[in-house]
């Protein structure tokens, strides 16, 4: 990990209109919580289900979307990439620098904010809170090694991370029973199981699968990105 890489990229990733992307839903998440404990629906079914729909479901992969593709894409995009290469630092540490960022974004933005308001509505009880947060923890690392490889070999990055996190991660992941062993999402839910006695979420996904698959993810998008940044330096194609 390269310390310079890292305090520019995290510069540009908390400037004013990213933080603010970033921090937009976890803010809603933590005033759904908010707003179901004033009114009374404070239990462990409601718990559950916002944290597997809206934390779980559509923060996690969207925020990983925007951490992910964000540390680099753009500056594939408009080219300042190629003056980063041009100094003494492999390609490999480049790309792990701008995951280890992603990813700690993710930490701050996913992770807390799903234990916050998991704590809100229900407390520790049953294991709810910690048991999200870190399944969260894991898929957001997931998310952003994913997310990272992507804004690294495309430039409709963007576009095609929302169609994932929309149609693979939203529906196809979440209804098509075949699928749900390839959906990072469910993946989060398998470990979120592990920890939780709730009655109320029941993971289709083994433990014993689902801690595997995000590992070869993780590692294998990341040094992929590292290689793909290689070839990147070499012919100045992008």
């Amino acid at each position: 990990m390269n310390t310079v890489v890292a305090s520019i990229t995290y510069r540009a990733m908390l400037g004013r209109k990213r933080i603010w992307l970033l921090a937009l839903l976890p803010i809603a998440l933590i005033a759904f919580a908010l707003l179901f404990r004033f009114i009374g629906g404070g239990d462990e079914s409601v718990a559950v289900e916002l944290m597997r729909t809206f934390a779980i479901g559509t923060m996690l992969p969207l925020l990983g979307l925007i951490a992910g593709t964000g540390v680099i894409a753009p500056e594939i995009e408009d080219g300042t990439i190629i003056h980063l290469m041009s100094k003494p630092i492999s390609r490999p540490v480049i790309a792990l620098t701008k995951f280890v960022v992603a990813a700690s974004l993710m930490v701050a933005f996913s992770v807390i904010p799903t234990y916050v308001a998991a704590y809100i509505l229900i407390g520790t009880e049953s294991g709810i809170a910690s048991g999200f947060a870190l399944g969260a923890l894991f898929a957001g690392i997931a998310y952003a090694a994913v997310f990272l490889l992507l804004g690294v070999v495309s430039r409709h990055a963007v576009t095609i991370g929302v169609i994932y996190a929309l149609v693979w991660e939203g529906l196809i992941g979440g209804y098509v029973p075949g699928a749900r062993r390839f959906s990072i999402q469910q993946w989060a839910q398998s470990i979120a199981d592990q920890v939780t006695t709730s009655a109320f979420l029941k993971s289709e996904v083994a433990l014993s699968f689902a801690v595997p698959a995000m590992i070869i993810v993780v590692v294998g998008s990341v040094l992929w990105a590292g290689q793909r940044l290689r070839v990147l330096s070499l012919t100045g194609d992008e």
